[in-house]
């Protein structure tokens, strides 16, 4: 095929953007066509000519260490402690997995110039290698779905030694794959097991020991390869700064926090908190870029394609192929010695798509960072050349940052390039050249070569002093490895007098890993004059707080600590004592000081698996806990554990609190019935009643009943009568349910509707089915939704639906496809079977004839003011344009770009081709309901549905009896009930000329 020069293909280029542009209707045959001269190959460069294609950011510069025929598709790259570097060579992307002519390669620098000359095939006959960690002698080598580890036992420079670890790494997305070992703090190994997961089982292993692993990353301890899940879940890019803190990275959210580990929420299986991970960048998870490359032909064709609707799929960034992160990866915190100080903790990130290094400075924010541009309209790094792939980093032992340049023609998911265009593409194109480069300071002198290999153990030691992160991780791997002895009085003398805070820190945990933390030498580290190291002091504690007095008291004694991050950890921390008035008092102290603070609340709940109904007396003393929305959230929080945990000594406690509460009359005694869900007839109602004499049962009756005047009064503000519907949850339906069922009209505001429909969600009465059935046809679109999913949730509730469609007192058609198949699948076979026959006979699924219907909308004049009327009542549920909706499908401000007719396309069509995001999960509770909604976080106790108007169901893992994929969108189909032609018409005409 022709391969054109740079100009010519920029000049041709802009020719092809105004062609695409142009819109209209596709020629007929437009699939036939062959597309071979819109689809020029892009002629690759040199080593030596792609130099010459770099912008770099000033004060700085690029070099290359290594390139074609040394290197080959370098992903993932580590050193040893001599320096040398082993690469993995992924020559199978993106579709030649089965040949397994990937492997690993170990160069080496002879003359200690910087730049490598010799190069040898340690290890071969890999599928998609894409990590690699070196331990031991030997490598930890990760070609999924198998995890090794290799060693060269006879020096040759190729391994001849293999032990197979696990298997079950996921495979399903090649660029969804294991990747970024990083050695951590705690001796471990840490990994992301991005997109895929895993289901990991040790080779010849009873299939149920199998650790399954979904949205979450993996921990591994290399002295006995055991492996533990961790907070994560990002996509390609894993990294820690000096301090320990982890940072990942996904295609379109460019930098991340993990905020908290899982094991600490383990501990508490009644509690349900926040996605660890937490976007951090201040101009937003899709900032934008600055390329200085032209975007590929392909791409543009692809989009002129989907647009007509010729081929499946969605258009890249709402209508823009290029200009801000899409396929970030490889995030590494900059933590070496060569740059100017200034930019140490620098975040470093690829956009492989745009062909350019992004980086942004990392400013304290509470517990968290917030992460801030720092090149403005222009980037770190960036080139011309579209074949610069910047997979992945790495903090090199010369303090300098490597690049790694996969340098590719194309990189895509192959399965998202239409085959009328990939036939004209080589996926392969690429994969005998690839790069390897450093980015410099000016003036930058190259230091001496490193040899730790053989390094006394005083010399390990020392070298936890180094300012070149690489050599204190290296050191302190090594001591880790060998397991000295000796080290020990090296160790607790750099612990204790070390002028460095990172020294102090590196030596706590490497005598932690030596099994030699002593009482005495982490004690004073509790009052470090530097507050990382007593977070990390506090951390480590916990291994000691059980043994030693001492240890307890001072942990107890930094409740009071100034600084959030150290009291952040100390919370979490003290959940690994058992409850005591000592320790339940120090964690309310906590809570009160950082009561605004989400995290640190979540802190202390962590801690109370033992302990609420102390915790929670001691709050309710406190009047700013009961007057502010954050202090009544936690006391909620702690009734709902109480009632359902049924701990005798939280009971207790719970019920003396009560007794003195309901006399006083204070308005935290109804919150806490209401959340301990004490209904008449249980036992703990009957124990409440004889505590309080009578008194608790009476505030239940007079709440309700003030409750019900509230929520009545259409005269009070709305956020008054929406606080009161929390409260008739403990209402009887037989008492109440006429006055729900009134609320559930159409002429009262949404939100009402909806917080009604919430509160009759929690009476489990046939009732509520038939109320709800009876008002449907009145319903909005929005609410409908809501009262749809309501009646799908408990299997007798949806019988009468199922019921009111087979009597004719409701159309089919109130039941869109999604549903419906969804209904199909169901575990009980009396609602599958009238699901089945329901969907046989409608007409819902045929999406081509009803796109073929609509389509001529396409020439009919429309008004963008009634298109917004449409889209602010259809479409803002799940979309937000111009400040109106939610931010739950993707993005539209773009959405004229598309062209009207993907905008009827995807309208109409929805499961036509669904981003995986977009899927919608089925979440059956062990108490027989079911929920469903995309799958927006995940945690080691709970996973949160987030479904249309930004509603969500978060769901305790104990609740779960089953949790699937429908393989559907969440946007519904048989949205043409709701829009007809020339509301369609006026929809597409907003869209086109929204800014």
């Amino acid at each position: 095929m022709q391969r054109m020069s740079l100009a010519a293909w920029g000049a041709w280029l802009g020719s092809l953007i105004l062609c695409g542009a142009a819109g209209g209707q596709p020629p007929a045959d437009a699939l036939e066509r062959d597309y071979a001269s819109e689809l020029p190959r892009i002629a690759p460069r040199s080593p030596h000519e792609a130099l010459e294609t770099f912008h770099v950011a000033p004060g700085f510069r690029i070099e290359q260490v290594a390139a074609e025929p040394l290197v080959t598709d370098p992903v993932a790259v580590c050193f040893d402690e001599q320096g040398r570097l082993f690469v993995c060579e992924m020559r199978g992307y993106s579709e030649n997995r089965d040949e397994r002519i990937s492997r690993v390669t170990l160069l080496e620098d002879g003359d200690g110039d910087g730049r490598y000359d010799r190069s040898t095939v340690f290890l071969d006959n890999l599928a998609w290698p894409t990590a690699l960690f070196y331990w031991k002698g030997g490598l930890l080598v990760a070609d999924a779905p198998d995890l090794f580890y290799v060693r060269d036992t006879d020096g040759d420079g190729r391994a001849d030694h293999r032990e197979h670890l696990y298997t079950g790494l996921g495979t399903g997305n090649v660029q969804g794959l294991i990747n970024s070992f990083q050695w951590g703090l705690d001796n471990r190994l840490y990994v992301s097991l991005s997109s895929t997961g895993a289901v990991l089982l040790r080779p010849g292993a009873d299939p149920a020991t199998a650790v399954t692993i979904r949205g979450r990353d993996l921990a591994i301890d290399p002295r006995t390869w055991e492996v533990q899940p961790i907070s994560g879940g990002a996509q390609h890019g894993l990294s820690f700064n000096d301090w320990g803190d982890r940072f990942v990275c996904s295609n379109s959210d460019h930098i991340q926090q993990i905020l908290y580990e899982d094991r600490y929420l383990a501990r508490n299986p009644y509690l349900a908190g926040p996605s660890p991970r937490r976007s951090i960048a201040a101009d937003g998870p899709q900032a934008d870029v600055f390329r200085t490359s032209p975007v590929e032909p392909w791409r543009i064709v692809r989009t002129r394609l989907r647009v007509s609707g010729l081929v499946p799929g969605p258009v890249e960034g709402g209508g823009r192929p290029a200009g801000y992160f899409t396929s970030a990866t490889g995030i590494t915190i900059y933590r070496g010695d060569a740059w100017p100080p200034k930019w140490k903790g620098l975040a470093i990130v690829g956009d492989v798509g745009s062909n350019l290094i992004h980086r942004k400075r990392l400013e304290e924010n509470g517990i968290a960072f917030l992460a801030l541009r720092i090149d403005e309209q222009s980037e770190f790094v960036s080139s011309r050349d579209i074949w610069f792939r910047p997979v992945q980093f790495a903090n090199a032992p010369d303090g300098t940052l490597y690049v790694l340049d996969m340098y590719r023609e194309v990189i895509e998911h192959p399965a998202s390039i239409p085959p009328i265009l990939k036939k004209h593409l080589d996926l392969t194109s690429g994969r005998d050249r690839g790069r390897i480069y450093r980015i410099v300071p000016e003036g930058f002198r190259q230091p001496p070569p490193v040899r730790l290999a053989g390094a006394a153990t005083s010399v390990l030691v020392a070298h936890l002093q180094h300012p070149n992160g690489w050599h204190r991780d290296t050191a302190a791997r090594l001591l880790f490895e060998r397991q000295d002895r000796s080290a020990v009085p090296l160790l607790e003398s750099l612990a204790s007098t070390s002028p460095l805070p990172l020294a102090r820190l590196h030596a706590l945990y490497v005598l932690d890993g030596l099994g030699s933390l002593s009482e005495a030498v982490l004690l004073p580290r509790l009052s470090d004059e530097h507050p990382r190291v007593r977070e990390h002091a506090v951390k480590l504690a916990e291994k000691l707080v059980r043994t030693s007095p001492a240890v307890a008291q001072r942990l107890l004694a930094l409740r009071d600590d100034p600084v959030p991050r150290v009291r952040y950890q100390l919370a979490f921390s003290l959940g690994e004592l058992p409850s005591s008035p000592q320790r339940d008092a120090a964690l309310a102290a906590i809570v009160r000081r950082d009561l605004d603070d989400p995290y640190i609340r979540l802190a202390v709940l962590s801690a109370l698996g033992e302990g609420a109904g102390r915790v929670l007396a001691l709050l309710a003393a406190e009047e700013s806990v009961g007057t502010s929305r954050a202090g009544r959230e936690l006391v909620a929080s702690l009734a709902a554990q109480i009632g359902r945990q049924q701990r005798p000594d939280d009971l207790d406690a719970v019920v003396e609190l009560l007794s003195k509460l309901v006399h006083v009359r204070s308005p935290l005694a109804a919150l806490i019935l209401e959340r301990l869900a004490a209904r008449p007839g249980t036992p703990l109602a009957a124990r409440l009643e004889q505590a309080t004499g009578g008194h608790a049962q009476e505030l239940i009756q007079t709440l309700v009943a003030e409750s019900a005047r509230r929520v009545a009064d259409a005269s009070l503000p709305l956020p008054t009568r929406l606080a009161a519907l929390d409260s008739l949850r403990l209402a009887r339906w037989e008492d109440h349910g006429e006055l729900l069922t009134a609320l559930l009209d159409p002429q009262n505001p949404l939100e009402l509707q909806t917080a009604v429909l919430a509160t009759m969600g929690a009476m489990d009465h046939p009732g509520v089915a038939q109320a709800i059935l009876a008002r449907l046809p009145q319903m909005g679109p929005a609410v409908k939704g809501r009262a749809t999913d309501l009646l799908l949730s408990r299997p007798a509730w949806t019988m009468a639906l199922l019921d009111a469609i087979e009597q004719g007192h409701l159309p089919v058609a109130e039941l869109d496809p999604a549903r419906l198949k969804l209904l199909a699948s169901h575990r009980q076979a009396a609602i599958r079977q009238r699901a089945t026959r329901l969907l046989q006979s409608s007409q819902l699924g045929r999406r081509t004839e009803v796109v073929e219907a609509y389509r001529p909308v396409l020439s009919m004049q429309g008004d963008p003011q009634r298109g917004r009327e449409v889209f602010t009542k259809t479409c803002a549920s799940c979309h937000k344009l111009q400040g109106v909706g939610h931010e739950i499908g993707p993005n539209l401000a773009a959405m004229k770009a598309r062209g009207a007719e993907a905008i009827l396309l995807n309208v109409l069509d929805p499961n036509r081709e669904v981003n995986p995001q977009y899927l919608t999960y089925a979440v059956l509770t062990t108490d027989g309901r079911q929920l469903t909604g995309i799958l927006a976080s995940e945690t080691a106790t709970s996973i949160t549905l987030k479904r249309a108007d930004n509603a969500t169901d978060t769901v305790l893992r104990i609740d779960i009896e089953q949790l699937r994929s429908t393989g559907t969108s969440l946007m519904p189909e048989g949205l043409e009930k709701q829009i007809d032609p020339a509301a369609m018409a006026d929809l597409i005409a907003y869209l086109m000329t929204a800014e």
